[in-house]
């Protein structure tokens, strides 16, 4: 079994070491200057083997650490009510059980896996079951310190925080067992990347159970989840046995793998429902029409086909926040101690909101309908590509993501004045504009964000692949910035007017850049 995992292990690193020294060649500045042979250089192939020596390490830790400071520290620091220690347990007892079966480790199509199992005919147990110890261990040895260190800053006892790694494992390990179960009796094999229609309302109640319930002031003490997470971690070992004396992993695989058979890459499946619903949620009533002309003409009608992609979500974000509003204001009259916390915490708090506009922007998902229905064909003409035309439309496009981003941000920015106002107020009234203005300001600016970084990086192949290397690096320095910003603590009024100065600099620079530099990076990637 050892061996297997030697072998696996280096071909996912050859595999990981020649995705970085492509990505490397990628980059803007650098690109040209490096030719074809890269890939036979040794000096850079032990640069890219000590990155993702590096990497490795980091990502054992890296995403838990986010995690359980975003997830779960950050999102606690709301509840001042309710014990912190209890409700640290809480919270993770909901959200191992949503990452229990959304991420196994063991269910994913990975291209590895397809070059192992398939192509190189290697034992699939002793592949499978190597490299999933592997994965149990990294959890176990990458939350241990961060549960410690995160939980003792919550107040959650000692015993608590050394037993979540192995309640995590616990979890994974219990859900690998169920799948396999569920392939020996009906035959069907599970794939992590298209989780069944079930899976999401699951996730949506469990994520209600998680942070609705503290709000209602119920949270499960500390001793019950730690009798909860024993029972799982014993039911993990039991299902570890289960699992390693299970023995048709090679026909298992061969379902899961199964749209590889040609060698495809193994996002294409996802790509294929992507695109599939993608089409699904475009209109295809042909009375759809504009009385405009030009490119108003032209975005008119593919808003008009997308209102399903584009206003839909917005209309949901918008209502949900209006029922936490109302749900708060009601809070408020029930239990004076909540509107008195709420007050506090919208005085100096205002940064937190910069994360929750980043997760509801609709920037991502416009750009994407974007590509896929349109921009896709048009890339192909060269007046498409005109510097005056590509700041025309992109002016046109921005108006339409601000109007469709500004709903939600509406609803959430007037609905905070409104809490301020009812839970006791401000002496200053300017509060009463600035929190509005802010976060209508991080909304506009989000919306900029995303078309710019669309215009000037332009991710998309023919085949609706990310090739870029630029755009994932931006992408995450975005959401870093964002997550950031939830642990800084200041002054409502400071940090209103400096998000509105930034919005305001950010949309006049960002049209510039379009103007001088899209008509060379906006086009198809090879």
């Amino acid at each position: 079994m050892f061996n297997a995992f030697r072998i696996s292990f280096s071909l996912k690193n050859t595999y990981r070491v020649n995705s970085i020294l492509y990505a490397i060649k990628q980059l803007p500045l650098i690109k040209r200057l490096l030719p074809n042979s890269l890939y036979a250089s040794r000096g850079l192939k032990t640069f890219a083997n000590v990155l993702s020596a590096i990497w490795e390490v980091i990502s054992t830790f890296l995403g838990k650490g986010i995690y359980l400071l975003a997830m779960v520290f950050g999102l606690g620091l709301l509840y001042q009510d309710v014990p912190q220690g209890d409700l640290f347990g809480h919270m993770l007892l909901f959200l191992t059980a949503i990452g229990a079966y959304m991420n196994t480790y063991m269910f994913n199509p990975t291209n590895d896996k397809y070059y192992a199992m398939v192509l190189m005919r290697m034992d699939a147990r002793a592949y499978t079951l190597s490299n999933y110890t592997y994965a149990m261990l990294k959890v176990v040895i990458g939350f241990l310190p961060l549960a410690l260190w995160v939980g003792m800053m919550q107040g959650a006892p000692l015993w608590v925080c050394l037993l979540i790694p192995f309640f995590v494992a616990g979890a994974k390990l219990i859900a690998a067992w169920l799948f396999l179960l569920r392939y020996a009796r009906t035959g069907e094999a599970v794939n992590e990347n298209l989780p069944p229609k079930i899976a999401w309302p699951l996730a949506g109640v469990l994520l209600l159970a998680a942070y609705g319930l503290p709000l209602l002031g119920i949270v499960i003490p500390a001793a019950v989840f730690g009798g909860v997470a024993i029972a799982i971690v014993l039911a993990g070992v039991y299902a570890a046995i289960k699992i390693a004396r299970f023995k048709e992993y090679r026909a298992m695989y061969q379902l899961i793998l199964a749209d590889k058979k040609t060698g495809l890459d193994y996002k294409k499946t996802v790509q294929q429902a992507t695109q599939e619903a993608s089409r699904k949620s475009i209109s295809a009533d042909i009375h759809i029409t504009s009385h405009k002309k030009g490119f108003e003409y032209f975005n008119e009608l593919f808003v008009k086909r997308h209102r399903k992609v584009l206003w839909r979500p917005a209309k949901r974000v918008a209502a949900i926040a209006l029922a936490c509003v109302a749900g708060l204001l009601l809070a408020f009259k029930l239990n004076p101690e909540i509107s008195q916390k709420t007050n506090e915490l919208l005085m100096s708090f205002l940064p937190y909101f910069a994360f929750i506009m980043y997760m509801i922007n609709r920037g991502t998902s416009f750009t994407q309908a974007l590509f896929m229905n349109c921009d896709h064909s048009m890339l192909s003409y060269a007046f498409y590509k005109r510097p005056d035309f590509i700041l025309k439309l992109f002016r046109i496009r921005l108006r339409e993501i601000i109007k469709v981003n500004l709903l939600p941000a509406a609803v959430i920015g007037f609905g905070l004045g409104l809490l301020l106002f009812a839970s006791g107020g401000t002496a200053n009234p300017v509060h009463y504009l600035i929190i509005p203005l802010s976060i209508l300001a991080m909304s506009v600016f989000f919306s900029v964000h995303y078309l710019t970084c669309y215009y000037l990086l332009q991710p998309y192949n023919a085949n609706t692949e990310i090739k870029s290397a630029t755009y994932p690096v931006v992408t995450w320095i975005t959401y870093m910035v964002c997550f950031v910003l939830m642990q800084v603590r200041m002054d409502t009024l400071v940090f209103g007017v400096m998000a509105s100065a930034f919005c305001i600099l950010y949309c006049v620079v960002a049209c510039i850049l379009v103007y001088k530099l899209a008509y060379k990076t906006f086009r198809l990637r090879s």
